[in-house]
């Protein structure tokens, strides 16, 4: 396929409404032009922090020509009873040789997605009409009553029971903002009638406020984080001790399966940084600090003697106790409960077949008060630098579920204030995620998908370097790439698309730049346009080019972020894949990437997004709120400068937009999958698979190519039934590319 080059602009597929919104950026915006200034550097350039603008910069666009879903009920159900054509505006694929094919696969090979090319089955008589070009087609079954709850839902916000209403949107590409637009509501009247019914966004949305995103999305206010009938405050001794939104009662339910006391669970955990371990070929030095600003004052707290004594036998640092630490007196002190609703299309949705309700996450700060816990004061806390955050896979799957999780936060942010009906809800929903046997199938029955940290205060240098580690209940074999659920300790783990900075230089590594401008630039979301639209699917390996490449530990300042040394400024997919790599590994996220290496002003956090030194509630980071509802944070690009791209984050504003859309305006339908065998079956009679792999991801086990061949989609139609497993229910606009952020 042929491409044009022009500036920063690189087109593969101009979709018209993506196009005029592309336009209006380039008039609206005050950013500078998106063309290389004379004598751009490809060099690392020195910018600091940011600034922020208004949303009502973006340009403004009517909703109606950005809907990427219609339904339309069939005139007879299928062979498998499905009742309704879903049609789907599929992304380019990656690999361009299946830009032509009838019928793409996607999702993983061993649970594939099958659709077919919505044209094509229209001039088959197997549709009723096709939505136009770039459009395919699944089959659900989708009762009118789906609708029509949907209509009800949407009824309830416009009346004002979720608060103010606003009937503009932003659209979001990644984590920019790129527009504004307005939604449509649902005809569920024509969908009786057998119209094709676009299924866009909400037309109208509670309007995103401060006052709102504290109860739904990042709960820090003070009645909550320090509510002395479920919190405990080491710094001040007020609160119960073992209450459920404490470190305490946390660690109590995770280590419940493990084979060990809690406190044996916990000092074990606390152990791992004593000494020296390797993971994937990463050696993760110790930092022995632990034990002098953790682990002893502890246990002084506790009434219990300590010592940190060399084996001689096994060569290791261990700690030794003359009884357990007091979990109750536990001195991380609660600073947010955060709800990660929009990491479900991470954790099983996408173009997977299960919709997950994301996380539930909890995000502690270490604090050394005194005197302990005997009436400290803020001033005397000593708050410290290191944050630890407990990240929790809210249990369940399918559309119903998500749908469900969603509106009880959305129903939090109907009270007036944090008051004790608030606090009752919150701990119910708290306590159904954390309880020791949630997480069915998962180490220790635990529902925590990992435990993360990121600290300064047990670096050499006091304040540096910042450490990011990550710790899970499996076993993880780096050498075939698989995650073992394993009841007993917390182990360390490699960290989520991070590569290894000991091994690799994050300015130079040759390895780096090659991954950047191969595998995620291949993954790079086509058209660009720096700075409003770019995304990127990828996934990071364990190996890359014959070498370890995931890092067992993240350090920060430096390196501050990770370069494609030879990544053109002049290529909008390279500047985009560069910056969606970087800003999604752990350094580049809590510094240059998302500027919080702004050390100026008020709003510093430095190195974290929550901060665990500015006292409650805890200060957050530009990145999260924009600089505050209505604004957007726009970062210069760590590599390249402002001169070619500044990057606009609104992250809490996103977060609030996708919850409303899933509490009020998503419409669940039942889908009947296909085994792996219908790909076998598939590849047997065509010669291939039209999967679209993720650029980085391991190949499937049979030869991927397109399928032009009108007579192969009736005859793949027909084969179906023969391979059908049990149905799941989906939002029906569930099929979008996995969105690559953890963070």
């Amino acid at each position: 396929m042929s491409r044009e080059r022009k500036g920063l602009r690189v087109w593969r597929f101009r979709p018209p409404w993506l196009l005029g919104i592309l336009l209006a950026s380039s008039g609206c915006s005050k950013e500078p032009a998106p063309v290389e200034a004379p004598g751009a550097q490809t060099a690392r350039v020195a910018a600091v922090g940011g600034s922020a603008s208004r949303f009502r910069k973006l340009p403004a666009v009517d909703g109606s020509p950005v809907v990427s879903v219609f339904a339309q009920k069939l005139e007879q159900p299928t062979p498998l009873g499905e009742t309704t054509a879903v049609h789907v505006k599929l992304p380019a694929p990656a690999n361009e040789a299946l830009a032509d094919s009838l019928v793409r696969v996607v999702g993983e090979s061993k649970a594939p997605v099958v659709l077919f090319r919505s044209d094509t089955l229209a001039e088959m008589g197997a549709i009723p009409k096709s939505p136009g070009p770039g459009f395919f087609t699944l089959f659900s079954r989708l009762p009118d009553s789906e609708l029509l709850r949907r209509q009800g839902s949407e009824a309830q916000v416009a009346q004002g029971e979720f608060g103010a209403i606003t009937r503009e949107h932003l659209l979001f590409n990644g984590r920019h903002p790129a527009a504004r637009l307005t939604g449509l509501a649902v005809d569920a009247r024509g969908f009786r009638e057998g119209n094709m019914v676009p299924l866009a966004q909400c037309q109208e949305v509670p309007v995103s406020t401060l006052a709102g995103w504290e109860k739904t999305l990042l709960v820090r206010d003070p009645a909550v984080v320090l509510d002395p009938a479920r919190t405990w405050d080491p710094c001040t001794g007020a609160g119960t001790k073992g209450g459920v939104w404490t470190f305490a009662h946390l660690m109590r339910q995770m280590a419940l399966r493990s084979g060990a006391t809690p406190e044996a669970f916990v000092t074990h955990w606390l152990s791992r940084w004593l000494n020296d371990s390797t993971i994937n070929g990463d050696t993760v030095p110790a930092r022995r600090k632990m034990y002098d600003e953790v682990i002893a004052p502890w246990a002084t707290a506790s009434g219990t003697q300590s010592s940190l004594l060399l084996n001689a036998s096994t060569g290791n640092w261990e700690v030794r106790l003359d009884k357990p630490l007091d979990l109750g007196i536990a001195p991380f002190r609660l600073l947010a409960i955060v709800n990660r609703i929009d990491l479900g299309n991470n954790t099983g949705g996408g173009y997977g077949r299960q919709a997950t309700p994301g996380e539930l996450r909890f995000v502690f700060g270490l604090t050394r008060p005194s005197p302990w816990g005997a009436g400290g004061t803020e001033a005397t806390c000593n708050l410290k630098p290191f944050t630890a955050i407990f990240e929790y896979g809210v249990p369940g799957t399918g559309c119903q579920k998500v749908v469900a999780w969603a509106r009880q936060w959305t129903q939090l942010g109907t009270r007036a204030s944090f008051d004790a009906l608030y606090r009752v809800q919150l701990a119910a929903m708290t306590e159904s995620v954390v309880l020791a046997g949630m997480g069915s199938g998962k180490g220790n029955w635990s529902a925590l998908n990992q435990l993360r940290t990121n600290e300064a205060v047990l670096g050499a240098t006091q304040g540096r370097p910042w450490e990011l580690r990550e710790f899970r209940l499996v076993t993880e074999d780096t050498s075939n790439g698989n995650n073992t659920p394993a009841h007993g300790f917390l182990q360390v783990h490699t960290l989520s698309l991070t590569p290894d900075d000991a091994a690799h230089e994050s300015q130079t590594d040759a390895d780096v730049d090659l991954f950047v401008r191969t595998q995620v630039k291949s993954g790079v979301d086509q058209p660009v346009l720096v700075p409003t639209r770019c995304a990127a699917e990828f996934t990071v390996p364990y190996r890359y080019k014959g070498r370890p490449f995931l890092g067992g530990n993240s350090l920060v300042a430096p390196p501050t972020h990770w370069a494609a040394r030879n990544a053109s400024a002049s290529d909008a997919s390279e500047v985009c894949a560069r910056k969606e790599f970087s800003l999604n590994t752990c350094n580049g996220c809590h510094f240059q990437d998302t500027g919080t290496n702004d050390f100026s002003g008020v709003n510093n956090t430095a190195f974290t997004h929550i901060s665990p030194t500015s006292g409650i509630p805890a200060r957050l980071s530009k990145f999260l709120t924009g600089g505050g509802p209505g604004f957007m944070y726009s970062v210069p690009d760590a590599q390249f400068g402002a001169s070619v791209a500044s990057w606009p984050f609104a992250d809490l504003q996103r977060r609030h937009e996708q919850l409303y859309e899933l509490a009020t305006c998503s419409s669940c339908g039942r889908f009947l999958g296909v085994d792996e065998g219908f790909l076998v079956r598939m590849e047997a009679l065509a010669g291939a698979v039209p999967l679209d792999v993720s650029p980085g991801a391991e190949p499937p086990p049979f030869k991927v190519g397109a399928i032009h061949d009108v007579a192969m989609v009736t005859r793949l139609l027909e084969l179906r039934p023969g391979f059908k497993q049990e149905s799941w229910d989906a939002p029906l606009s569930f099929l979008k590319p996995p969105q690559v952020f953890v963070h």
